[in-house]
């Protein structure tokens, strides 16, 4: 069985992602890319499905690990009887060939300690075990397209399709084990010297985290997070992904399983804001000269998610040959989420362009998509959506998705203005009144004092937090407090931790089964609008106790179960890291978006309803 999700660190090479246990094993890994099948699957499976361990033979006595500091390659130390021992993990990033190489290095500390290794590889989520040979001391694994290299001084013996090595490793002494994909048709590549492989990585990683602009509080945790992010950026094309695993359920055996190691263009806009606000400009322009592409043609068709480099194509379906992690399934491939209309996304992909577009200046491509997205935009906006928590119920009128129609054309209006950009500012004014007006009137309940998740419900959503962070109304508004108040009344489930949204919302409206743990991100944003209202203290609380709920090395997933006091879904999770590094900024006062805006010369106070409507 899988280890708990905490219990995994992440491996890189901003192509694709391995997670590594604390025990020493790889249990996913996907080749070449983040969302091609994966030849190491014991994450959703068993050891059968996949895996690549390496450890100590016998019981540790301890295990403590790091990752470098502003880097990506991994310790763990293993304490045991007969001594102790040091794994060093990493993988080759920002490769120009069509390769990937995962390097580990056996490093003895103390005494001599019996090392075993262990092999699995398994095609194609676990189903298809390669043809195995040996050829001058490498072990070579092929199946159809993807060929593997493990290259070892130590001799391996083969059973069942699986690889294992024995030795023992004395203090000073120095293990390199490497793991290189290559396509099989083409000639294998050459051998790289293992530990000049882990200084390169080291190099590479820290130099970019050197880039970061940030000096403020939590430093520590935002060069991590950005890490994190840059390590689930497809550098090819600048696609970020949501996080590299699929199918880790929401609830421990529960079916909320989703698959997403895809580009979600929200995800994507919310980073490349974190990127740009850290001073990472460079991964910004290249987000943006992502979406131009995978939008190009049909930019009024815009999907909310695509594949690393702008596949449209993302069918679902189920791998029903695993049993899912901790035996939640079902394991999902693809996502049917593709085929969803969320009118929030054109929203934060205007928010992030303009403010790119204004600092960087205006891509020749991007008025003409701007205009052809409001033009179709003017009309849809009316229309039911499935909002930002991708509900497969029937379609809503979900008052955040109508706030960020709202921030579409208060951007477009502002860009437009300020570049001196021929389009039709009059009209999306009086578009932009007219979606304030309505939210304020049918997505706020009087009688509750608070904005509610679609309208004419009771349901409260922790995503109308987001209200004072894009400038809909000030954090000072009567209504917008009514609302952070009667959130953290009625959705928290510990300190600063809240559900998404109410859970007779659960089933009715999102169209599951089951329940969820705390979404972490929510929680940032919970900290993000208590800052804007003046509550900085308790702010400032929420994200240190949202920090200790991190793992060993500092990442989180997507959601944590304070009844288990595990994390649980994908993981590492974007969202919530890039919560974290956009909240530690405009605590820090370095968000340019700090809240404090005034609607945009809309008076909402005249169309508030004096009774409610519910």
């Amino acid at each position: 069985m899988a280890a708990p999700i905490e219990d995994y660190a992440l491996l890189g090479d901003a192509k694709t992602a391995a997670l590594v246990s604390r025990t020493g094993s790889i249990d996913w890994l996907c080749l070449p890319r983040f969302d091609s099948p994966a030849c190491f699957a014991a994450l959703v499976g068993e050891s059968r499905h996949g895996r690549w361990l390496i450890a100590p033979a016998g019981e540790p006595r301890s295990v403590n690990r790091r990752y470098r500091e502003g880097t990506l390659v991994l310790e763990t130390e293993f304490e045991t009887d007969a001594g102790a021992v040091r794994l060093v993990d990493t993988m080759l990033p920002s490769r120009s060939d069509s390769t990937v190489t995962l390097v580990r290095l056996v490093v003895g500390t103390r005494g001599r300690v019996p090392i075993r290794m262990d092999v699995g590889i398994r095609f194609g989520y676990g189903l298809h075990a390669p043809w195995l040979q040996e050829r001058d001391g490498d072990l070579l694994a092929v199946s159809g397209p993807d060929a593997l290299r493990l290259s070892a001084p130590v001799g391996v013996e083969i059973t069942d399709a699986t690889a294992v090595a024995e030795c023992s490793v004395s203090a000073g002494q120095r293990v390199p084990f490497s793991l290189t994909w290559y396509p099989s048709h083409e000639p294998e590549p050459a051998h790289l010297d293992a530990e000049h492989g882990v200084r390169d990585s080291e190099r590479w990683w820290r130099e970019w985290a050197q880039r970061c602009s940030h000096e403020g509080p939590w430093r520590e945790a935002v060069v991590r997070s950005l890490l994190t992010l840059k390590a689930l950026t497809y550098d090819p094309t600048g696609g970020i992904i949501a996080a590299p695993t699929t199918s880790l359920s929401e609830a421990i055996g529960g079916r909320r399983n989703w698959d997403y190691r895809y580009c979600w263009l929200r995800d994507a806009a919310f980073t490349l804001s974190a990127f740009h606000d850290a001073g990472y400009t460079q991964e910004a322009l290249a987000w943006r000269a992502w979406l131009l592409r995978a939008v190009a043609g049909e930019p009024e068709a815009i999907q909310i998610v695509y594949g690393p480099a702008g596949e449209r194509e993302l069918p679902e379906r189920e791998a029903d040959w695993l049993p899912g992690y901790a035996g939640s399934g079902p394991v999902r491939i693809g996502n049917a989420a593709a085929e969803q209309l969320q009118l929030d996304v054109y929203g934060e992909i205007a928010d992030a362009q303009s403010m790119l577009a204004l600092e960087a200046g205006l891509h020749p491509g991007q008025q003409q998509i701007m205009l052809r997205v409001l033009e179709f935009l003017e009309s849809a906006w009316r229309q039911p959506d499935d909002g930002i928590w991708e509900v497969r119920g029937e379609r809503r009128h979900f008052t955040h998705s109508k706030v960020m129609a709202w921030v579409a054309f208060d951007r477009a209006i502002k860009l437009a203005t300020r570049a001196g950009l021929d389009a039709p500012v009059d009209r999306w004014r009086a578009v932009r009144a007219e979606i304030h007006a309505q939210v304020c009137d049918q997505g706020f309940n009087a009688g509750r004092n608070t904005f509610v998740q679609t309208y004419g419900s009771n349901a409260l959503d922790a995503s109308l937090l987001r209200i004072p962070r894009v400038g809909f109304l000030p954090a000072t508004d009567a209504r917008v407090l009514g609302t952070l108040d009667a959130i953290q009344n009625e959705l928290a489930v510990g300190d600063g931790l809240i559900l998404r949204y109410s859970p007779e919302a659960r089933g009715d409206v999102d169209g599951l089964p089951g329940d969820e743990g705390a979404f972490l991100a929510c929680s940032f944003w919970l900290a993000d609008a208590l800052a804007l209202a003046g509550r900085t203290e308790q702010a400032r609380r929420i994200v240190d106790k949202i920090l200790t709920l991190g793992n060993d090395v500092g990442l989180l997933s997507e959601e944590y179960d304070p009844d288990r006091g595990r994390l649980t879904g994908n993981f590492p999770q974007a969202l919530s890291h890039l919560a974290l590094v956009n909240t530690a900024l405009l605590l820090s006062n370095r968000s340019p978006n700090n809240g404090a805006c005034a609607p945009h010369g809309v008076d909402c106070a005249s169309t508030r309803p004096q009774t409610s409507r519910h």
